[in-house]
């Protein structure tokens, strides 16, 4: 039996596009990785329409928490994941293992302002994360049994 792999993704606030992340790499990759997400600085909730965007793919958020990255400065990471699109301002360099990956999605919450609806656009987002983050770790996933 192989051993998970562990990512973190990070985001400023941790209460859409991380919880969103999390959610789906446990939910859909589960048996080969375990998520979780943080943020530097958090908002204190998960988001609503984040909750109903994952609940409409039977993906129950409600219960996750809005974390600072702090809580997870001496865990172990295989992968460290950075989803805000002005990273090198808003997310933090991680100092931990772990090798770290950008990959930015567009704010929700900003979409929903420019007038993409609000759901609608915590779908997109969702959408967007599923697509490429899941494809990003599965090609990983290959590249680790082509080496085995």
């Amino acid at each position: 039996m192989t051993t998970k792999r562990r990512v973190l993704f990070l985001c400023t606030g941790n209460s859409a596009r991380s919880q969103m992340a999390e959610g789906l790499v446990n939910h859909f990759l589960g048996d080969r990785w375990q998520a979780f997400s943080a943020g530097t600085a958090p908002a204190g909730y998960v988001h609503p329409l984040a909750i109903e965007a994952m609940r409409e793919l039977g993906i129950d958020i409600s219960q996750h928490r809005s974390k600072r990255v702090d809580e997870f400065r001496e865990a172990s990471f295989d992968l460290v994941i950075t989803l805000c699109s002005g990273a090198a301002d808003d997310c933090p360099v991680w100092l931990g293992p772990g090798h770290r990956l950008h990959m930015g999605f567009a704010d929700p919450e900003a979409l929903a302002r420019a007038g993409s609806g609000e759901l609608a656009a915590f779908r997109c987002v969702r959408d967007a994360i599923r697509e490429k983050v899941l494809a990003a770790l599965e090609s990983r996933d290959e590249a680790q049994a082509s080496h085995e």
